[in-house]
């Protein structure tokens, strides 16, 4: 895919970035949740597909783990490869950055993420009970890994 690159989120971006969560998800993140999120030092990532941004992901680290809490293709872009792109450079980040396995919490009501994440090697290893607000209460979080490997030999990153 020519014309995609990856770069840290600036606060210049948070609009765009808070504005796509909001046509994306019924209880988005709010401007202030990105901002937050970059001032704690999080990896804060915007894609951009031939100088327009296109997706964004937050990866947290947490010591051996790489923990993603908020990926997203602006739904316009969606359906051409882009959120795999984009799931593939967060695992590299991490990687790089010590991280053996990468962990996320999707609603069993996203399927396309659901699919995506499965091709993309995660394994499901658990629930949460009543993780995500939902329309009529609260809905589980389905919480899957995909192994990073176990050093720079390992050709899994």
């Amino acid at each position: 895919m020519v014309g995609v690159a990856f770069e840290p989120m600036q606060p210049q971006d948070l609009e765009w970035v808070a504005g796509q969560d909001t046509l994306l998800y019924p209880f988005p993140w709010s401007t202030g949740n990105f901002a937050d999120s970059m001032e704690a030092g999080y990896g804060c990532w915007l894609m951009r597909e031939q100088g327009v941004p296109v997706g964004y992901a937050v990866l947290m680290m947490v010591i051996d783990e790489a923990h993603i809490l908020n990926i997203s293709v602006a739904q316009a872009c969606q359906g051409r490869g882009l959120g795999r792109r984009l799931l593939d450079h967060l695992a590299q980040v991490a990687w790089r950055a010590g991280a053996r396995q990468l962990l996320l919490e999707v609603r069993p009501s996203n399927t396309a993420a659901l699919a995506l994440y499965a091709k993309s090697g995660f394994e499901v290893i658990g629930r949460r009970k009543g993780y995500y607000p939902a329309p009529d209460g609260r809905e589980d979080a389905i919480v899957m890994r995909l192994s990073l490997g176990g050093g720079p030999d390992d050709s899994a990153a």
